[in-house]
């Protein structure tokens, strides 16, 4: 009966050892690792019953076994998301730094055109308001012109009516004079002695008989005068020919002007049309490319401390609980 009492409290003894050993080992790992784990490992081991301890030993290799599967799973998770957050947020970036750019550009063109056919327009004007001015300017002076080419006309009608009369009258007097030289019978003659021609000027009075130095003057001057009114005729049709042609030159040359810059005009409307259509296209893509970057990065944030700050000491961890579990299978061969 002592002799079984001595092998029980012997053997109470060694396992008490034992456990002891055991406790102090993992304490002393735990303090090399500052690990937590094996620390309150070693806690329990010193304190709980002998029993217990290989279970509670098995037990947290198991349970950091499956914190190693579950954050490996939760690593490569993290890696994944991460690196497509980052590939679309980089790919959102630079679409959106590219759309930003085109959006500015067509601004700069449509701007550009809009104040390109605003010149044009005001170009057009300029030309109506030159080709208004030169056919009112074109219109009194062809009216100007025509009524004066009438006075010289008139003018130069008249004079050679008086001359004609002048001239007849003159070569009638010539000849009565003439026939009084002869000593014609008086009752035949065509002196002007029983007074004034007929178709003489109602101022004659009395006898006439013709001077041709008086005759000579007087038709002189008049053909000097139906000269004048000759010649202000003839220049005033080439100045109405010359006048009439440069309006015409001037206004086919404006016609085809205003032509030109019409189709301009009109071009530069249609493109700046078509730019503002491309730019409200522009505008809505990117605001959709905006929102696609703003979700990336609330995504991002909502990784960061799951991922990132878990990522960077991952590997530290893993080594950490590699130790402590690798501590733990020592703690059970000591045990065994």
């Amino acid at each position: 009966m002592q002799q079984r009492l001595t092998f029980a409290l012997r053997a109470s003894y060694e396992k008490t050892s034992l456990q002891h050993n055991v406790a102090a080992f993992l304490q002393g790992r735990a303090e090399t690792l500052k690990s937590h784990v094996l620390s309150l490992i070693a806690t329990k081991v010193a304190s709980d019953p002998f029993g217990k301890v290989r279970q509670l030993v098995d037990s947290m290799i198991t349970r950091l076994l499956e914190e190693a599967n579950e954050e490996e799973d939760h690593k490569g998770y993290c890696d994944t998301e991460m690196a497509k957050s980052k590939h679309t947020r980089d790919t959102k970036t630079e679409e959106v730094s590219s759309l930003n750019a085109q959006a500015d550009q067509l601004r700069a063109e449509i701007a550009r055109l809009a104040q390109q056919a605003s010149d044009l327009t005001d170009a057009i004007a300029e030309i109506d308001a030159a080709v208004n001015k030169a056919t009112a300017i074109r219109k009194k002076e062809s009216a100007k012109n025509k009524a004066t080419l009438s006075e010289a006309r008139n003018g130069q009608e008249a004079v050679n009516q008086a001359l004609a009369v002048l001239k007849d009258f003159y070569a009638k007097a010539a000849s009565g004079a003439e026939n009084m030289k002869m000593g014609w019978d008086g009752s035949t003659r065509t002196s002007l002695l029983q007074g004034p021609e007929d178709d003489a000027p109602a101022s004659f009075e009395g006898t006439y008989t013709a001077n041709q130095d008086q005759a000579g003057g007087v038709v002189g001057m008049l053909e000097v005068i139906e000269s004048d009114f000759s010649r202000l005729a003839a220049e005033t049709e080439s100045a109405e020919s010359s006048a009439a042609k440069d309006f015409e030159r001037f206004s086919v040359e404006s016609s085809k002007d205003r032509a030109v810059k019409t189709a301009d005009s009109v071009h530069k409307k249609k493109s700046k049309t078509s730019k503002e259509s491309d730019l409200n296209d522009t505008e809505k893509d990117l605001s959709g490319t905006q929102n696609e970057l703003d979700a990336a990065l609330v995504y991002y944030e909502k990784l960061k401390p799951a991922c990132q700050d878990a990522t960077v000491s991952y590997d530290q961890r893993v080594g950490q609980r590699e130790a402590e579990i690798e501590s733990l299978k020592e703690a059970l061969k000591i045990l065994s």
